[in-house]
């Protein structure tokens, strides 16, 4: 009888929990048992690796076989495990060395003849291996992803065979290196110079990034809501070192990795259809997959035709928007996801797009208007911070508008917005909690009077309140004011278009 430990690594949401590997080999009619809860993909890895190790010139022992995937109450998937099957069953045979296997651990799906292809979730894994302190083995294929973790021992391999002379002494494999990761990207496909006009909801764009703030465009179709949405990405503040491993762990274990490279360091930009269903918003399924709202993690979630989804859809975005994550429970486990996102949404006024035109075309009536505004939950539109009216824009201002700035100049004042605000409170302003708030948002007694008028007139929450002190210290932030004054007030309470038309 022998038995060997390979370690491995499992993939639960963006987490990489250990697995010890059990290769057991006894007397009795040859056959392979596989157990520890072991999904489909991983029940047939026992072919796989049979084949890969007689293609592999190694022979496969003909006893009795017991393979145990430690914790059992894990639920394993795909075809990770199987280098670190095939390894143990080597060893369980002595015909690779037991003592080298300790310090060491093995990510990757085994081909019929040997050869490693490349798994997702690697980036997870790399990360909590290097945390733990030990050697970790990836296919070829993973390397570029992997040498994103900046820290630990990471090597590749292209084959079974390959990683066996290894272990045995007579190769050398090659290391991940830090500089295979590639340069992290700033700069947008989508400027902001193209937008011309709309210096309201430039402006409102520009706040929205200062603070972290979720903005809705409202407006007749063909004013360029949209186009300025898509511009968000290129003036927020670039995205650090965590932000960057998050998303990028994140699209990793989506199976969105394909193009990651050149998205890597790019603040992401989602933009699910109207259609999309509760779990594909916020994630789920048999076995829990983030949702659009964890791929848009560190950058833009966006909705547009926002009365157009369903509200029990919407509605799911409620405490997400709060807490910065989203925790989907199944019976046998619950899986935490991050969410933490700037939601940007696009409506029209009115069914037919045109109320308020001057045209006087639209002939919707109040009660119409009433209804299709009413589509999404006030809960939901209290979390949205700016409401902004898009207002439409003759031909004739467009040839005689001047050149509009472009999002790298935009960016620097945000930039400076932002470096103010993470000096004085640690995180964004859309962010304070109620005591930070209390202490960055204090009024002159004359403005707080004035202030709360104007809240009881407009009959806004409690949480609209709170939402309008802190647009007013992001105005005044960008200002470089150190007080928020009586002009920062207004133009916050300027960014209040949706509460106009449910007055009108």
């Amino acid at each position: 009888m022998s038995l060997s430990t390979v370690y491995t690594r499992a993939q639960v949401g963006i987490e990489s929990p250990l697995v010890q590997v059990e290769v057991h080999l006894s007397g009795g009619l040859p056959s392979l048992s596989l157990v520890g809860l072991p999904e489909t993909a991983v029940k047939e890895s026992k072919d796989r690796v049979r084949s890969a190790i007689l293609n592999s010139h190694y022979e496969f022992p003909a006893k009795r076989i017991t393979i145990n995937l430690a914790p059992a109450d894990l639920p394993k998937e795909g075809g990770r495990y199987d280098l670190a099957i095939a390894l143990g069953i080597l060893a369980s045979s002595e015909q690779i060395p037991k003592d080298r296997l300790s310090d060491l651990e093995f990510v990757g799906e085994l081909t019929l003849s040997g050869e490693l292809r490349p798994v997702s979730g690697i980036l997870p894994t790399a990360l909590r291996a290097a945390h733990a302190g030990k050697t970790l083995v990836v296919p070829e294929g993973n390397a570029a992803e992997a040498a994103l973790c900046q820290e630990g021992n990471i090597l590749q391999a292209a084959s079974l065979s390959q990683v066996c002379a290894w272990l045995h002494g007579n190769q050398q494999l090659d290391a991940v290196i830090a500089e295979d990761a590639p340069p992290r990207q700033v700069s947008s496909a989508n400027d902001l110079a193209d937008v011309k006009g709309q210096a309201g909801a430039r402006r409102a764009l520009e706040i929205s990034a200062a603070g972290q703030h979720n903005l809705l465009f409202i407006g007749p179709p063909g004013t360029g809501k949209t186009m300025l949405a898509s511009r968000l990405p290129g003036i927020l503040p670039p995205m650090n070192n965590d932000e960057a491993l998050v998303a990028a762990s994140v699209a990793s274990i989506s199976h969105h990795s394909g193009d990651w490279q050149s998205r890597w360091g790019h603040r992401p930009f989602r933009a699910p259809h109207h259609t999309s269903s509760g779990v594909a918003l916020v994630g789920g399924g048999g076995n829990p997959k983030p949702g659009e709202i964890s791929l848009a993690h560190g950058g833009v979630l966006f909705l547009d035709e926002l009365p157009e989804y369903s509200r029990k859809v919407l509605d799911v975005l409620r405490e997400p928007l709060e807490s910065g994550e989203i925790v989907i429970s199944r019976a046998n486990r619950s899986v935490t996801y991050p969410a933490r996102f700037q939601l940007i949404a696009a409506m029209n006024p009115c069914p037919c797009g045109y109320y308020g035109d001057p045209s006087g075309r639209c002939q919707c009536t109040p009660d119409q208007i009433r209804r299709y505004q009413g589509q999404t939950s006030g809960p939901l539109l209290d979390r949205i911070d700016l409401h902004v009216d898009v207002p439409p824009v003759s031909p004739q201002l467009l040839q005689q508008a001047p050149p509009s700035e472009n999002s790298e100049t935009v960016r620097e004042r945000v930039v400076a917005a932002r470096q103010r605000q993470l000096a004085r409170q640690g995180c964004a302003n859309a962010r304070l909690t109620g005591q930070q708030r209390d202490d960055v948002c204090q009024l002159r007694e004359s403005d707080q009077a004035w202030l709360l008028d104007t809240i009881a007139r407009l009959n806004l929450s409690a949480r609209s309140y709170h939402r309008l002190l802190t647009i007013a210290r992001t105005v005044a932030d960008l200002a470089a004011a150190e007080r928020i004054e009586r002009s920062h007030l207004m133009e916050a309470i300027g960014f209040r278009a949706l509460d106009r038309y449910r007055m009108a």
